[in-house]
């Protein structure tokens, strides 16, 4: 059977990496991003650029974002210039970027609308992933929808977890980096406790990587903080968004995520003190500076 024709709306750290496995699996794709520039590398590797998101959707079987927020999936998929307004009966959207539930389920309503069907897909892993195919993928949506995205979905990623009904992919997303953010402040105060104490900081931090609370996100924060490496690989602001949006879920089930708040106030710190476009790392300067 021919490959299913791709449009991807969204070219950060995340969607350039996506992008080029895509065109590596010899996918016919089409990109819109809202920089231009950003996008014309890509024509050379094959891929075909459009100006807006509905003229990347106007003959695509399967439609992508991987933007920054509600907002910005918004802009992506509505109004006259949107994806969905493009997209051709039948189309298998995808929102692969950190988006609120509310969001997901009010964008389903509106594909169904356009008798298009949604799969909320967003994904865990970050550059270095995405740029190796090896990304996963928590998905919210029929499994028959799944089963036309898989293709797709699986020259992006390692794993394709099919969690049941719209929204689900969207909320584990937002519990797994509201876990992440808190896990991220946390480290960043015990690692400046080490540096301003006479403890040999780097057996310290081996015993602590190693140790009961040596997570994946821990690990890989101590050797981007000892390294003091604050390129983004995912930025600080997204993860202060993403802990802002599981907050809010929470409430909706009547709820208060008390660690998730108290990380959040951390982050915005570290916003306060410009470090919002650096890595999620760099939550542990404003305690290096003060």
């Amino acid at each position: 059977m021919s490959k299913p024709r791709l449009a991807l709306c969204g070219l950060g750290i995340m969607g350039a990496g996506m992008a080029r496995r895509l065109l590596a699996a010899g996918f016919s794709l089409t990109i819109y991003n809202r920089t231009k520039e950003k996008a014309a590398p890509f024509a050379a590797e094959g891929a075909q650029i459009a100006d807006t998101p509905r003229a990347a959707a106007a003959r695509a079987h399967i439609v992508l974002s991987m933007v920054a927020d509600d907002g910005a999936s918004r802009d992506v998929w509505l109004g006259d210039d949107g994806a969905l307004n493009g997209a051709v009966q039948g189309a298998v959207l995808i929102e692969s970027s950190t988006v609120s539930v509310r969001w997901v389920k009010e964008l389903a309503a509106a594909a169904a609308g356009r008798q298009c069907e949604l799969l909320d897909a967003p994904v865990t892993g970050s550059r270095a992933q995405a740029a190796a195919g090896e990304l996963s993928f928590l998905v919210g949506g029929s499994a028959a929808t799944l089963e036309k995205a898989r293709p797709a979905l699986s020259a992006m990623g390692r794993l394709i977890l099919h969690l049941g009904p719209s929204g689900n992919g969207a909320l584990l997303k937002l519990i797994n980096n509201f876990l992440s953010g808190v896990q991220a402040a946390s480290f960043a105060e015990a690692l400046a406790l080490i540096e301003r104490s006479n403890l040999p900081r780097d057996q310290a931090i081996d015993f602590l990587k190693h140790g009961a609370p040596g997570s994946p996100i821990v690990q890989t924060l101590a050797d981007r903080m000892s390294r003091r490496d604050f390129s983004p690989n995912f930025q600080l602001r997204l993860l202060a968004k993403d802990l802002t949006y599981a907050i809010a879920e929470a409430r909706r089930e009547s709820m208060e995520l008390t660690t998730a708040a108290s990380a959040l106030e951390v982050f915005k710190q570290a916003i306060s003190l410009g470090h919002g476009e650096e890595d999620m790392a760099a939550i542990i300067r404003q305690f290096r500076e003060a």
